[in-house]
Parts: structure tokens; sequence; C-alpha cells
């Protein structure tokens, strides 16, 4: 069957079976769609796909939003999807949208998240019509996951969104009173004699850069292989083979005042793709495979370090997941990470040598996730990190589990959590919390409770800030189910939150929130909350030594923020905040802008501005002898985000991101600090602490879609980076400067081949 977005031929006409009556989801839950908008849905199917066709009648059909986008990116346009459950266990959908433009989204849904990283191979095109517009599906069986039954039974719904009106439809009516959506599901029945393909994918690619700045210059070319193996019709195998990263998003890099490291997001394909299952638990920080090493060298007075590479080299990685017909979900995640070394001079001989700043390294996730009922799960987690030789290694096991009644109105959740680190002072942890809530109708409530023990430590293959405390959090909640005369959506919230620091019994966090959503019939859409702290809190981590704390005054926190409608040609968005200390002149206060306009359905651009001040705020600076140091100081932070998008078709996209960042602290006064938690002025430390930090990165790239699951990218990348202790206030000096600063300059091309076991097959 040829797929052009027009359901004429002859197959189709011969299908008399039409899913119509769509139902809207929102915002008026429950309304028939109208006859101006009638949409008809028919299915076929052979030994190759399924194959879905959709006429979606429109009485106001030049008024079709269809921005042209990047894959997986929305827009302002009309969409159409399928969400398919092959299983028809209420537990995970495989979704395909197609905007009004023809762009393609797919995603893997659960009741938690939509991940659209993952990408299926399937085809789809759209056709413009005087009553509306129409959609042609082709979905292969290898994109998705069904049993070996003879007879299949899939749970299936079909959704509608006309964007100009903000309005989404399903074919299978979707109550909004009850939080659960995928249970929710129609069913597809008929597709009879059928059998999972072989699911052997190979992706070879290839990759060259061209790196230079003011000294130096760099030509690096690549090659390798990810491969992706159907093991079953449940389970597949995804491995990447001399792994080429060069092309991900860059980090944005900040002045980082805090006692923690900055966390970072993951933009690895290969560890964002799929991976729902390794995220349960919220065990899993991905970027600590590759990222920074662990070990500092050992210095003599005479030695410095003249090489300390910023990041680890990944070997290898391979990962296993798929869920069984008995809703048991399995996965297992393995990467291994190379020997890295610093290089040391010493400065009287000019040698070199060369210490080990992270060993030989093996990750591992194993994960087992059973689903019943088709709203509930237990789940074990495990995750391993072993170094190579007398390094640190560390193990943590967990238990979750979620449970709701068969209607989905309540809910209890909790977990159980226990690591083990072997170092040269072996030590355990664990971490315990119990969710019980009311998940449907208008008036909604949680009820928290948390223990997490002094020793508890996921940060080999997790992340965690904030252990040793207890706490409770209440949370209740209003919202309308339907547009009223003023509003769309509405929804007012109060949350009550209080940690208590297990050993000495201070509060390390108590608010009270009062928190207000709201979209109006015009959508535009306001938020605004009020935080209340009525008690002094204590901080155990701003001194960086055990057993130490910093005192934390009284305060208030706010913010308003507004987003107008998003089917505008120019869209703002804003919000102000602000923090009042209860002590002399100190606060903070900030801004986000976001102005973004469209000139047409291929060109858009846009600019975010993120503005944060602190007037004598409080802050670590260094230790001095046995004194803990800490400052006053006054804090500016400027980050500056430019973006555009220029779309040739739904296959060819430019895009230009940038990003100046700017961050000072000037320390006015300085105080040590005492074991209560207080400080005391220290007139007699002087040492410059001042921090100046300026960052800048560009990425222009072309990607091309060439051929389905293939894509050739050229990428222009731009970046310097400059740190002082010698705050400038200027903000046009502090541009200079950093223009002036090393920049570094990349050229790279890559081009990604999707090769389908079957179509070789066929062919041969």
């Amino acid at each position: 069957m040829t797929i052009d977005g027009k359901p004429d031929e002859g197959d189709w006409e011969k299908n008399t079976e039409i899913a119509s009556d769509f139902i809207m989801f929102s915002p008026d839950n429950g309304k028939i769609i109208g006859s101006e908008k009638k949409t008809d849905v028919k299915i076929l199917y052979d030994n190759e796909a399924i194959y879905i066709s959709a006429i979606l009648n429109d009485d106001e059909a030049t008024k079709i939003q269809r921005e042209l986008t990047e894959r997986d990116v929305f827009g302002v346009a009309d969409h159409f999807a399928v969400y398919i459950n092959g299983f028809n266990d209420g537990q995970q959908d495989y979704r395909f949208y197609v905007s009004a433009s023809g762009t393609q989204m797919d995603c893997l849904a659960t009741e938690a998240n939509e991940d659209f990283t993952w990408d299926a191979i399937w085809e789809s095109d759209v056709k413009i019509t005087a009553s509306g517009w129409t959609v042609e599906m082709k979905i292969p069986y290898a994109a998705i996951r069904f049993p070996k039954n003879k007879n299949q039974k899939w749970g299936i719904n079909f959704m509608r969104e006309i964007k100009r009106k903000n309005q989404k439809y399903t074919w299978n009516y979707i109550n909004t009173k009850i939080s659960a959506v995928l249970t929710q599901s129609g069913e597809l029945t008929g597709i009879e004699n059928i059998n999972p393909p072989t699911r052997l994918f190979l992706i070879p690619y290839t990759s060259a850069y061209y790196q230079t700045d003011k000294t130096n210059n760099d030509k690096t070319f690549k090659a390798g292989l990810d491969i992706k193996y159907g093991i079953n019709d449940a389970f597949t195998l995804d491995a990447i083979l001399v792994p080429d990263f060069g092309q991900t998003k860059f980090d944005n890099a900040i002045l980082n005042l805090e006692p923690f490291e900055q966390q970072l997001n993951e933009n690895r394909p290969f560890f964002t793709e799929g991976t729902n299952l390794f995220n349960i638990g919220n065990l899993f920080y991905s970027r600590r495979i590759g990222g920074t090493p662990t070990q500092n060298p050992i210095l003599n007075e005479n030695e410095e370090i003249t090489n300390y590479p910023a990041n680890v080299d990944l070997i290898n990685a391979v990962k296993i997941s798929g869920r069984t017909k008995n809703g048991l979900g399995i996965g297992f995640l393995n990467a291994i990470t190379e020997k890295t070394f610093a290089t040391i001079q010493n400065t009287d001989t000019n040698n070199y040598r060369k210490e080990v700043i992270e060993p030989l390294t093996n990750y591992n996730i194993l994960v087992f996730d059973q689903r019943f009922r088709q709203n509930s799960s237990i789940s074990f987690i495990n995750t391993n990190t072993s170094r190579n030789g007398s390094f640190r290694d560390g193990n943590v096991a967990g238990l979750i589990f979620d449970l709701n009644t068969k209607a989905n109105s309540y809910n209890l959740s909790g977990d159980f959590k226990y690591s083990s680190i072997n170092d040269i002072e072996d030590y355990n942890g664990f971490k315990t919390y119990l969710n019980f809530a009311k998940t449907s109708g208008k008036y909604r409530y949680i009820l928290t409770g948390k223990y997490i023990s002094e020793n508890y430590d996921v940060n080999d293959l997790g992340i965690i800030f904030y252990t040793n405390y207890h706490n409770a959090y209440a949370n209740a909640s209003y919202r309308i189910l339907n547009p009223t005369q003023f509003f769309n959506t509405f929804a007012i919230e109060q949350e009550f939150n209080a940690e208590i620091q297990n050993t000495t019994g201070k509060l390390q966090e108590f608010w009270y929130k009062t928190l207000v959503k709201a979209t109006t019939l015009n959508n535009h859409y306001y938020e605004a909350a009020l935080f209340v702290t009525p008690f002094e809190n204590f901080d155990f981590y701003e001194a960086r030594n055990p057993g130490s704390y910093v005192y934390i005054p009284k305060r208030i926190y706010s913010y308003i923020g507004v987003e107008s409608n998003r089917n505008n040609n120019l869209t703002i968005d804003i919000t102000f905040s602000g923090t009042k200390y209860y002590e002399k002149d100190r606060f903070t206060y900030g801004i986000y802008a976001g102005p973004k306009y469209r000139f047409n359905d291929k060109l858009s651009l846009s600019y975010h501005l993120d503005y944060t001040h602190e007037d004598n705020d409080i802050g670590w600076v260094a230790r001095d002898d046995s004194n803990i140091i800490l400052a006053r100081r006054n804090t500016e932070t400027l980050q500056n985000d430019f973006a555009g998008k220029y779309a040739i078709n739904n296959k060819m996209t430019f895009n230009l991101i940038a990003r100046y960042y700017w961050s000072y602290s000037d320390n006015k006064e300085f105080f040590s600090l005492q074991p209560n938690g207080y400080l005391a002025p220290n007139s007699g430390y002087n040492s410059n602490k001042n921090r100046n930090f300026n960052s800048w990165n560009v990425d222009l790239s072309y990607s091309w879609w060439f051929a389905p699951g293939s894509q050739l990218t050229v990428l222009y990348r731009n970046y310097a980076q400059e740190e002082t202790n010698t705050v400038e206030r200027n903000l046009n000096r502090n541009i200079k400067t950093i223009f002036n600063a090393n920049m570094t300059n990349i050229f790279s091309i890559s081009l990604r081949y999707f090769i389908d076991y079957n179509s070789i097959k066929n062919k041969f």
C-alpha cells in the first residue's frame, strides 16, 4: 500500500469498520465532537504492518495550524495520533503522532511520563483538503511489541488535536476525573495469524571533526555501530560499539556557589532512549557513566598537574529491556569506562609521571518491575559500580511499590532502599518513604513520610544531595474538571513540608505553600505561589564540614508567571520572583522573560533572559586554620539564551542555539562559623575570594533525515569560558572579555544509516 496521505485506495473503501464519534479530552472533558469536526479512522493490516487512515473534517480548513518542526517537536500545529498497547495491560503505550505539516513524533508512554527520546521507524503522510486534512500511517510490527498469539487483542486509542482552539479529542473516552490515562483505552480485535518479525537493526555511523583555537588545531575521524536486536517478542538488546557523542547538546556551565555538584542534563541518545525501566526509583543518574574522574592526584611540593581529563571515555555500553505478557518488566544495563590518567610534571626536573584518576570501571543496573491489575506495580532495582583495584565500589538495592485501587481513586506507594559502600572505610545506609493519596475528583490530597539515614549514599551511579533527615509532607488541592465562565483550567494547592535533621533534631527545612494555576478562555496561562518559612532553619551542607551547620533566617518567597497563548505568532513568558529574609537588607529577586516570534510555518526565533540578584547572601568561601569562613556577599546572574529554527521541510531543518552566561560573587564582609550555627565577625581574614564567571556557547546545525531512521548532521560549535577573582560589573566589558578569550571552534559532519534486517532479507 502506498502511504501518500490519500486514503482513497480500494482497500480503504472495502473496510466499513470506522472509529468515529470522538469525545473531548480537554478542556471540556466529555463533550462530543461537533459534526463540522467529524473524524473517521480506519485500520487495515497485513503480514508486515498495521495501517491507519484518518479523515479529519474541519469547517475552517484554512485555519488549520501546520508549523514545520524537527522530529518529536510539536510546535504550533494540529495533530493526529494513535496509541497502541500490544499487551492490552494498561501499562505502556506506543504513541505515534503526525502533524498537519507531516512531522512525526513518537514516544513510549507510561503514567509517569512520555519518553520522546524513543524513535521508531514508521511511515506517514498527510494532505490538506478543502474540508480539513487526511492522514495515512504505516506502523511496522517491528516498531511495537505484542505477544505471539493467534488472535491479537490490543489496547488502542486515537487522539486529534485542534491547535488553534487548544482542544484534544480521543476516540475512547478518557475521564479526567481519574488520574490514570493508559487504563482508559479502547480495544482492537480482529488481527489474526501474524507473527512478530525479526527485530534486528544495524545503525553504522561515521563522523569527522575539525577543532581549532588560538594555539592548536586537531582533526578526528570516528566510525562505529549501534545495534538493536529483538531477543524475542518482548525484549530488546541495544548496544553501542565505539560510541560517539560529539554532537550532543552542550552543557550549561554555571558559577556554582552551592556545596553540591552541578546536576547536568543527559543529552546522549543511548542513555535517554527507552530508559523508563532504569529510572524507576530515581537511582540512576546516567551522567556518572563517562562523567568527571572521581580521584584527585596526590602532589609533592615540587609538582603540578599539566593534564587532567575533564571526562572519562566510554568503551562500550549495552542494555536489555522489555516486558512479558504477564506484566513483568526486566531491564539490564552494563557500561564500561576506560582507565584514565592525569599527567603530573616535576617543576625541578621537568620529568613527567602519570597517576590514575579513574580506574577501569564497570557499571551495572538490574531492574524487575511486576505490573498487575493494569494500574499497580512492585519493583526491585539494583545498581552496582565496580572500580578495578583498591578504589571505591558502591552497591544500592531498592524495593518500590505503587498500588492503586481498581477505580484509580486512591494510591499507596513507597520504597525501601539500602546502600553499601566499600572504600577506605566501609559504610551502609538506607532510605524509606510511604505515600498515601486520593487521585481522582475535584478534591485530592497527598500524605507522605520519609526517613533517610546519615550514610545513605547512591552517588556512584545515582545522585543525592540531602541525607540524614526525616520529613512529613501534605498536599491538598482543588481543580475544575470542565471550563467555567472564566477559566478553561483552574487549580489551587496547599502544601506543607517539614524536614528535621536526625542527629541534632533541628529544622533543616520548613515551609507552607499556596499555589494557584489557571488557563483563561483565551488560553493564556497564569501561575502564582507563596512560600512561607515561619521558623529558623539550619543548613547542614553549606559549611562543607561534617557536623557543622549554618543558620538560615525566617523568609517569604513568592513568584508570579504568565504564558501567553502559544498559538499567537508572538508569545511571551514572564515570571517575577522574590525572597525576603527576616534579616536586615537581605533579599533576592529575579525575572525570567521569554519572547518568541513565529514569522511563518518555517521560521521562528526566540530569546530567554534569566536574571537573579541577591543582596547580603551568606555563603562559604574557605577554611582558615580551624575556622570555617563564610562571607556576606552580593551575587548577580544573567543568562541569555537565543534559539532559531528554519525548516525547509519536515525532514530538513537548520537550528541555532546560543547561550551567554555571566555571574559574579562579591564578598563584602567575612565571618567565622560558630558551633551553634551563627556567625562571628572575622576582620582578620582578607583573602580575595570574589569570583567573576563568563561562559559562551553557540551551536549552528543542519539536519536531514534522508531515509527512515537515517540522518545527516552538520554542526558548527563555538565556545569559551573565563573565570577570575576580579569582579567586573559592566556587562559590555564582560562580553568583550569572553569574546577575546581563547575561543574553541569545532566543525563536524556525522552520518548515521539505518539498516533493517527484514529489508535486506526481502531483497535477497
